[in-house]
């Protein structure tokens, strides 16, 4: 329906659209529904995403564990748990939120859809975990481990070997030149205690500090020692 030159789109075609992405028709569409919804949205009638997160982390980490132990059966457990830290990241959840355009299907308000609240990384991967726990719920683990399989596989295939994290990346860069190790710092922490933000500030000797932050501090130390690495082997190609 429009009104004026705006074309509105109601709940139902909403959520016939999420699932057409998704390709798994819910019995329960208020569940998918809930999926959708940025806190921004939630009212005292509606509940945002946040407990349907939760779920589908652990389903997203079940379900890629068992992905990689029968993709690489003659791995060791440290090779598969390097493969499984890469792919249940937020900048994998991320991607394949992007790819199957979760972001035009979120419920948000106004004020965070003007600061880009659509095309937000953070944003786009918690809810690609929320419609994990929203599929775990409806189907089971099925549903939920094959859309997995149909768009983490990618992922899997692009690293031949198992992916270094980028703490151990920088740690084994620092050692070969001689260099004491990393020193990482909590140096920042805001937001509620049901979702926090952590800037994590890492220093190496001889290079200019970096910093990151992240909704843990381990992803925030990840991407801070990633924004380090980067900056270090830039310096090195410009010699």
């Amino acid at each position: 329906m429009s009104k004026g030159n705006k074309v509105t789109v109601s709940p139902d075609e909403i959520l016939v659209g999420a699932m057409g992405q998704l390709g798994h028709s819910f019995k329960a569409p208020a569940v998918l529904a809930r999926a959708l919804i940025h806190r921004s949205a939630a009212t005292s009638d509606t509940t945002s995403y946040e407990r349907l997160e939760f779920l589908g982390d652990r389903v997203l980490g079940l379900a890629v564990a068992e992905i990689l132990y029968r993709r690489f059966p003659t791995e060791a457990e440290g090779s598969l748990a390097r493969r499984h830290t890469a792919l249940v990241r937020k900048e994998a959840l991320a991607r394949v939120a992007d790819a199957v355009q979760l972001g035009r299907f979120i419920t948000m308000s106004k004020g965070e859809e003007d600061a880009g609240g659509r095309e937000n990384p953070a944003i786009l991967a918690d809810v690609c975990e929320a419609v994990l726990g929203a599929l775990y719920l409806d189907g089971g683990l099925a549903p939920a481990k094959a859309f997995i399989e149909r768009h983490w596989s990618a992922i899997m295939e692009e690293a031949a070997a198992p992916p270094k994290d980028a703490k151990t990346a920088l740690q084994e860069w620092a050692q070969q030149r001689g260099k004491p190790l990393p020193v990482y710092e909590t140096v920042g922490s805001e937001g509620p205690d049901h979702s926090p933000v952590f800037t994590i500030q890492v220093s190496v000797q001889g290079l200019a500090p970096a910093r990151a932050t992240g909704t843990s501090k381990r992803a925030a130390a990840q991407l801070a020692a990633q924004t380090l690495l980067d900056k270090a082997l830039a310096e090195k190609a410009k010699r």
